[in-house]
């Protein structure tokens, strides 16, 4: 059997396979096959990343000129856009989602994410006051903006590139070092990202990746030259992160799960909100913390709501990435596949009515050894359920009716969760009152998903704390100092 190729890290401007000689297969989950290794890092490669990202933040990076970074970051924006089709298929690999979907939303994201940053930090200023003194004389007192340090970016495995990037980019235009670490599973956007910062001419030690698993990330939340920790992932990892972190008072911004709800009113229009519910729960096979889990449907529009979702579920084309007619990819791992199907189980014996779905396809051809789920849609519980209160991440929603506005309202808080609602209305007074009442950080109104990026991103409740975007970030990646100077 040939040498797989080996994903290795970017320390210090250069890459290195790990110290201890360690790697782990990389799985295409679309086929099962694998088809690289990549490098398993633990404290050691964390420490000298570390040390390079502050060696930089003091040295090169350091002594740069705001524009000259900025400049750089839009180099880093054009480098992307130059392997746009490298990276496309890289993503679409590594998760296994179609490769149309990683086209149309998760590359295009990274390099406006560069852009955005370096041209939004151009108009970041300071405040100043003039201040007359008791007895004669004045003073003047002004802000300025410093870099927090080095920023540990953790990224998870659904939107590898989107999210790596939705963080770094920001953290880097505010004049900080980044020591990043993906998940072990998507290696390959990461490794790209890297090259385009070697090729860019970026300093040495301003952008380092680690891969690796739990060890890795352990060691860079806990790392004393790391100052601020962002993380994406699961509620149960962002506590072990935050408890982890706690002996440094690190500065902290989280993106957690989630178990939103849809709210679909009988007065919606009927085809766009179940476009957009479909679009809610199956989207990236249901594996983003955005998704709906959680359907109300109004009574009189619902029976004919659940018949259409499930139709529309029920034909959902699952296939291999790159066949433009696949809709519905696999599952991130068979691991990630038992938990799911064990998510069905458990559904199945709290008394749940499956509606479609609930188990795994049988595909031919390579697709055979794929870590493929049925589309699901469940009804029948109540919603202090297991089912109801605990995130699945796969493609599958639990539908319910609901008579008043009141009661939809009430029953989408009964949640420990807050990151994102939808609500499907015709009627504008109706969407302000609601949204104003759902516990989320993020509501859409007659849409899904539908971002701005200067707009703040983030949840409450156990849906994680801060806020991602625009200011927000770059923000998090700032300490304000002020200067006072007697005239």
């Amino acid at each position: 059997m040939p040498d797989l190729p080996l994903f290795r890290h970017y320390i210090d401007g250069s890459f290195q396979p790990s110290r201890s000689g360690q790697r782990a297969p990389v799985r295409a989950p679309a086929t099962g096959e694998t088809y690289a290794e990549v490098a398993l890092g633990g404290a050691s490669e964390v420490d000298a990343a570390a040390r390079a990202a502050k060696a930089a933040l003091r040295g090169a990076w350091g002594s740069m000129s705001p524009d000259q970074r900025w400049d750089l970051l839009e180099r880093v924006a054009d480098g992307i856009e130059a392997r746009f089709d490298d990276f496309a298929r890289a993503e679409s690999r590594d998760t296994g989602k179609p490769l149309s979907l990683a086209r149309a939303v998760d590359v295009p994201r990274a390099p406006a994410n560069f852009q955005n940053y370096a041209r939004l930090a151009r108009s970041v200023g300071g405040d100043a006051w003039e201040q007359h003194l008791a007895g004669g004389g004045r003073a003047l007192h002004y802000t300025r903006h410093r870099p927090v340090g080095v920023v540990g970016v953790i990224v998870p495995w659904n939107l590898p590139l989107l999210l790596l990037t939705w963080k770094v980019a920001p953290a880097l235009a505010m004049g900080n070092t980044v020591v990043a670490k993906p998940s072990e599973e998507t290696p390959a956007t990461a490794t790209l990202l890297a090259e385009v910062f070697d090729r860019v001419g970026v300093p040495p030690g301003v952008f380092n990746v680690v891969h690796g698993a739990a060890q890795a990330g352990e060691a860079l939340v806990s790392h004393a030259e790391v100052a601020a920790i962002t993380f994406t992932g699961s509620t149960a990892t962002g506590q072990r992160i935050q408890a982890a972190s706690a002996p440094g008072l690190r500065k902290l911004s989280f993106e957690l799960g989630g178990k939103n709800p849809s709210l679909v009113f009988a007065d919606a229009d009927f085809d766009a909100a179940l476009e957009g519910t479909v679009r809610s729960v199956f989207t990236n096979c249901g594996q983003v913390c955005l998704c709906s889990e959680r359907v109300y449907v109004e009574a009189p529009m619902y029976d004919r709501f659940v018949e259409a979702l499930v139709a529309r579920a029920k034909a959902l084309r699952p296939g291999l990435p790159d066949d433009p007619t696949t809709q519905l990819g696999p599952l991130i791992s068979e691991e990630h596949r038992r938990k799911v199907l064990g998510a069905y189980e458990r559904a199945r014996a709290e008394g749940a009515q499956v509606l479609c779905g609930g188990g795994a396809p049988r595909l031919a051809g390579p697709a055979a050894g794929g870590t493929f789920v049925e589309p699901t849609v469940l009804a029948g519980l109540s919603d202090a359920s297991d089912t109801n209160q605990h995130e699945i991440f796969g493609p599958v929603c639990h539908v319910a009716p609901f008579s008043t506005e009141a009661e939809a309202l009430q029953r989408a808080n009964e949640t420990r969760y807050g990151l994102c609602a939808a609500i499907w209305t015709r009627d504008l007074s109706r969407a302000h009152r609601v949204a104003a009442g759902i516990e989320a950080g993020i509501v859409w109104v007659n849409t899904w998903n539908l971002r701005e990026l200067r707009a703040p991103f983030g949840g409450v409740k156990l849906s994680g704390s801060g806020r991602e975007g625009g200011l927000w970030s770059l923000k998090f990646g700032t300490e304000t100092q002020a200067v006072s100077i007697r005239l």
